[in-house]
């Protein structure tokens, strides 16, 4: 049995986190309560603590952020900068095996936004994006996952780490996916079903992420669903970790579960 830790264990991922590991032995972290959820007060940015917490630990799942895209600077420097080195350095103390650390698909979305100041949102024609390809962060806090990544490419390259880079994309429920394209315009709604993520979805990346015999490291992944109107290619990742997304945004909507394989991209 993995002896598995999850910080931001009290958030929307770290829900599903906890769902998708049953098998293993959970150690939950957050900086919220939760009273149906027996988690440790925890703030990433005490290195000390972080240090003592994962002691015993053999994965880490790093999900703990400020994780809004519209913040300022100084508002997610401390948590995501800061808190990510924290993470590896505490993994490295410990002698961890892995750690998954939480990116996003705001690491590499502005490519294909209608405007810089609406990350939220895909063009008509967006081009395909890899996980081998140039970060092209959308906001302040894309541009933290970005340096999140590189810390994970120097604690794998220098240090021998297992790391996976888990771009994850939008965690909704069916029907706050339904709600999130009505509330939305064209370009709004396009982001939506390129990037949502289900449930269920999320809870196989994440096991993936956690369980899978990793041929290199770092691997970066993308965490989204098996979207017809995706832009992010899931081929890497099928081949990286073996993940196998099942749901599609258009099937919310449609209900016919056909992938129309939106330019060009992998259908893995």
């Amino acid at each position: 049995m993995t002896d598995v830790a999850i910080t931001g264990a009290t958030g929307n991922v770290g829900r599903e986190a906890i769902a998708a590991l049953p098998e293993h032995d959970l150690s939950l972290f957050s900086h919220s309560d939760a009273d149906e959820l027996e988690t440790e007060p925890f703030d990433v940015q005490d290195r000390e603590a972080f240090v003592a917490a994962l002691e015993g630990i053999d994965v880490l799942v790093h999900l703990a952020a400020n994780p809004s895209p519209t913040a300022e600077w100084d508002a997610v420097s401390g948590p995501n900068v800061e808190g990510t080195y924290n993470a590896y350095e505490a993994a490295l103390e410990n002698d961890l095996e892995r750690v998954v650390f939480a990116s996003s698909n705001h690491a590499v979305n502005m490519g294909n936004v209608t405007s810089p100041v609406r990350p939220e949102t895909t063009g008509d024609d967006p081009d395909p994006v890899r996980p081998d390809e140039p970060p092209r962060p959308d906001t302040y806090y894309g541009v933290t996952k970005v340096l999140g990544e590189a810390m994970g490419y120097y604690y794998a390259r220098r240090h021998g780490l297992e790391v996976v880079n888990l771009r994850i994309g939008w965690l909704l429920s069916r029907e706050d996916l339904r709600t999130a394209c009505a509330e939305r315009d064209g370009p709004g709604r396009r982001y939506a079903r390129a990037m949502w993520l289900s449930p269920e979805d999320c809870r196989r990346a994440i096991h993936a992420a956690v369980t899978a015999t990793l041929e290199e490291t770092p691997v970066t992944a993308h965490a989204i669903s098996n979207n017809s109107d995706r832009f992010l290619s899931l081929t890497e990742t099928s081949l990286a970790i073996g993940y196998h997304p099942q749901d599609d945004s258009a099937a919310v909507f449609d209900g016919d579960g056909t992938d129309g394989n939106r330019d060009g991209l992998d259908s893995p």
